[in-house]
């Protein structure tokens, strides 16, 4: 397999001589199997520039899109997305399951004329919408395996297996602890790690050839920007050493950070590294990098006998994924108090602040558990 890096910025687009080098286009990831199947993560203003040297290529393109979710800087290079515009080109576009509104209409909503000039379902290519849970799914001759990442709205993870290895992208998730290790975490050490939620993050890293996960914020940015869904360089390091992960790349960097401050910051990561697993290379993402992933052999964990079964057979039971719970109040402080609590005990949660919107969403959403408040209209 082959990654190759079109956006790595998050939250919003950021051009302009301070980002040259990282790039300013929002989150855009590329990956190509030997068999010439194409997948991309994430479609923000990136997929320009995909788009158009994949149409350089003259030929008819066939590509599946995995959205971690529908955050704006995650879409926005969907309308520019040049494959879409042109007749034989087939584009399956995938996404999490029950946010609420199906892909299709969250897609179509941006591109209605308020506010773009052809509508998604005036394009001519073959877009086939596809709704993903956590668990495996394939598709054609690869293997994709989805997982929930802790943001505050349905997100996915993906491991992209082919080529006798896997690709990981792990975009806008947050720490389920404030405490990430009970001791300096080591290679493939996974007692280092002190929560269930971010153990079983690592898991799912495990025996991975190339992990790509957030790392917007520095450590001492993380405290202010709690509960906003994103990770530090620390955490992504320290996680990556305890899955015995040796090649991982940071992206998603903070618009208010130009390519002096993402290249401290790839310092101090690699620094980092060094101390927790000598072998570790990371690299902070910039548009054109291409890398080559390769199959990189059993992790330590994996030797330990329990975790091997838990990264392939655990992800395709969906009893196994972490339990989702619809909160329904009309109490807005009773809501955040629960929803806080909760996410932090790894458990996936929405909330309702009526009756009629609480049916409306368990309809679509499905959850195990509905916290329901006994006295209210």
């Amino acid at each position: 397999m082959r990654a190759k890096f079109w956006g790595t910025r998050g939250s919003i687009a950021t051009p302009g001589p301070g980002t040259v080098h990282f790039g300013g286009n929002t989150s855009c990831v590329e990956v190509t199997t030997n068999a010439g199947d194409i997948f991309m993560f994430d479609c923000g203003t990136g997929a320009r520039s995909l788009g158009a040297s994949l149409v350089a290529s003259g030929k008819p393109i066939k590509a599946t899109i995995l959205l971690s979710h529908t955050h704006w800087d995650h879409i926005q290079g969907f309308p520019f997305f040049t494959p879409l515009f042109m007749p034989g080109n087939e584009i399956t576009v995938c996404g999490p399951q029950g946010s609420g509104r199906s892909l299709h209409d969250v897609l179509a909503g941006q591109m209605e004329f308020n506010y773009f000039p052809v509508e998604l379902n005036a394009l001519p290519a073959k877009i086939t919408f596809r709704e993903l849970a956590e668990g495996t799914h394939e598709f054609g001759t690869t293997r994709v395996v989805a997982q929930y990442l802790n943001h505050p709205t349905m997100t996915l993870g993906y491991r992209i297996e082919a080529d006798d290895s896997a690709a990981i992208y792990f975009c806008d998730h947050e720490p389920f602890s404030t405490t990430f290790w009970h001791k300096q975490p080591t290679l493939g050490d996974a007692d280092s790690i002190v929560h269930e939620g971010d153990r079983r993050h690592a898991r799912f890293m495990a025996g991975a050839g190339l992990v790509i996960h957030d790392a917007q914020y520095t450590p001492e940015e993380f405290p202010a920007r709690k509960n906003w869904g994103h990770s530090t360089y620390e955490y992504a390091v320290g996680l990556a050493a305890a899955a015995g992960v040796r090649h991982l790349a940071l992206t998603h960097h903070d618009p208010a950070h130009d390519d002096a401050f993402v290249q401290g910051i790839e310092q101090r990561a690699r620094a980092f590294a060094r101390e927790v697993g000598p072998s570790i290379e990371v690299v902070c993402a910039y548009e054109g990098l291409e890398l080559n992933v390769v199959a990189h052999g059993v992790s330590p964990w994996l030797q330990r006998g329990t975790v091997a079964t838990q990264v392939t057979s655990e992800m395709a039971r969906p009893s196994n994924r972490p339990r989702r719970i619809l909160v329904v109040d009309d109490s807005e402080d009773l809501r955040d108090l629960a929803k806080v609590a909760l996410m932090q005990d790894g458990y996936i949660v929405m909330e309702a602040p009526t009756g009629e919107a609480g049916l409306v969403i368990a309809d679509s959403w499905k959850p195990d558990i509905i916290l329901l408040d006994l006295i209210m209209p």
